[in-house]
């Protein structure tokens, strides 16, 4: 089997309070996974990606925060730490995995098959990348930093491939 008939079911995360992530448990749901960070300027997106998970977890759409060191070392944290400030600071309830890089040769496996799904323009480029699975597990859309977990894009995105509430 190579990459390319796999799906993002066939991937597994670190939890960041220990023990699997496996996505396998998240079959039938749309995923929105982003790249973190605690030192960003876009760091106050966690409370849109709470709002987001809130607004459409009913419907289907689960957020992953994937904390990573990748950029700028504004994820400087242990694993507890990250946890403890985005619980402290945003009520972060939506699956959270450990640290890990999301670029490079060092990459996610999760990550490397999502380039390789959409593109080498999908690789993250910075912290708060979005990359949007469908629910059948393929990677349909990424999306740049800039773009807010509840913009208009996602929100219609989002609309297209949940059932309606």
């Amino acid at each position: 089997m190579t990459e390319t008939d796999l799906s993002a079911y066939d991937y597994s995360f670190d939890k960041i309070t220990g023990g699997a992530l496996p996505l396998d448990q998240f079959r039938g749901k749309a995923l929105l996974v982003i790249n973190t960070a605690s030192e960003c300027g876009y760091t106050p997106q966690y409370a849109g990606m709470q709002e987001l998970y809130d607004a459409y977890s009913k419907r289907g759409l689960v957020v992953i925060g994937v904390p990573s060191n990748d950029f700028g070392g504004q994820e400087p944290g242990t694993n507890a730490e990250i946890h403890a400030f985005c619980h402290t600071h945003y009520a972060v309830d939506f699956p959270m995995t450990a640290k890990v890089p999301v670029k490079g040769a060092d990459a996610h496996p999760f990550y490397k098959w999502a380039v390789e799904q959409l593109g080498s323009e999908a690789a993250p480029a910075w912290n708060f990348h979005k990359i949007l699975i469908d629910p059948d597990g393929r990677a349909v859309d990424w999306y740049p930093a800039g773009t807010a977990p509840v913009s208009e894009a996602i929100i219609n995105r989002l609309d297209e491939l949940l059932p309606a509430a």
